[in-house]
């Protein structure tokens, strides 16, 4: 995962207008409450937009935590936290190739201060066609935020049978359609290539004058879902978030659809029945109008925080 959560926003909305942007960036740090010292877990490095932040203000003392299963991320974000040797001005840094389910597994007690997490795509990964994230430029139908493990895109399409398709298409796509779709796929396999699934997709579910989205962005986001196994492992973090947290220390959650919105703002409920959490969200928090001119990928951005008590 990444830290601009950019691919949740309609494909070809600002498209070729935005780089690297870290959304709700100001909103982030705000409910983080940073201090000098404290120790931070960013559970999506990303290209570190929200991460060179943080360690800027943790400061020398300070400890700032990165993961990301996407390898390549990992190598940029390392590049961007560099700091002049001047001790006290340059935080402890430690970047951890793995995914935020792994949290739980990962720290056994309460060490953070803060934990953040921007439950979306990076540009890194949706931008480059060989990552497969996109129709907006032909590439393998890949789709794996960690490309050294995993089932594919492509083999999703070509090995799964109907009916598992169909619900996988409506479960993560929320997409109507996905009987249709999920027919019009099996009948063209092999399917190889972005281009190709988006032109079989979009045949089979033409758009309606109503909808502002290509007919292929649902489909595509199900595919992303599934292989990632994003809706899981955003589960897992959850649950293992109060474990890891000192009391006092805030989590901040950053999610850009509804499936992953739902599963934040009922687990944050159920942490404030178990008292485990302080509310600090009442209602998700969005970008402003001027943020989303700057960047129109931070459109369906919503941020929770939560204390823990």
């Amino acid at each position: 995962m990444g830290d601009e959560g950019l691919t949740n926003t309609p494909e070809g909305v600002g498209r070729g207008q935005v780089g690297h942007v870290p959304v709700l960036l100001k909103e982030a740090i705000d409910f983080l409450a940073l201090k000098r010292g404290g120790t931070v877990i960013d559970a999506t490095e990303g290209l570190a937009g929200h991460s060179l932040e943080i360690a800027k203000r943790l400061g020398g003392p300070g400890h700032l935590i990165g993961l990301d299963k996407d390898p390549a991320a990992l190598e940029i974000a390392r590049k961007k936290l560099v700091f002049p040797e001047e001790g006290e001005d340059a935080p402890e840094i430690t970047l951890i190739h793995t995914s935020f389910a792994e949290l739980g597994q990962r720290f056994l007690s309460p060490i953070a201060d803060g934990l953040l997490a921007d439950i979306g795509v990076s540009s890194l990964q949706f931008d480059d066609a060989a990552r497969g994230f996109s129709f907006q430029a032909d590439g393998p139908l890949d789709m794996r935020m960690n490309t050294q493990s995993g089932q594919t895109a492509e083999q999703v399409v070509n090995q799964v049978d109907e009916v598992t398709l169909a619900n996988l298409i409506y479960e993560f796509g929320e997409e109507r359609r996905s009987r249709r779709i999920a027919r019009a796929i099996v009948r063209s396999r092999p399917i190889r290539t972005t281009a190709q699934l988006a032109e079989i997709v979009s045949a089979a579910a033409r758009s309606m004058k109503h909808e502002r989205i290509h007919p292929a962005t649902l489909t595509f986001q199900a595919l992303r879902i599934f292989v990632n196994r994003e809706l899981d492992d955003l589960k897992d973090l959850l649950q293992a978030a109060p474990q890891v947290l000192k009391p006092g220390g805030r989590l901040v959650v950053i999610s850009f659809h509804s499936l992953e919105d739902r599963i934040v703002k009922d687990s944050l409920r159920e942490g404030v029945k178990q008292g485990h959490y302080k509310l600090l969200t009442k209602k998700p928090v969005t970008p402003s109008e001027e943020e989303i001119d700057r960047n129109p990928r931070a459109r369906s951005a919503k941020l929770r925080a939560a204390e823990r008590v």
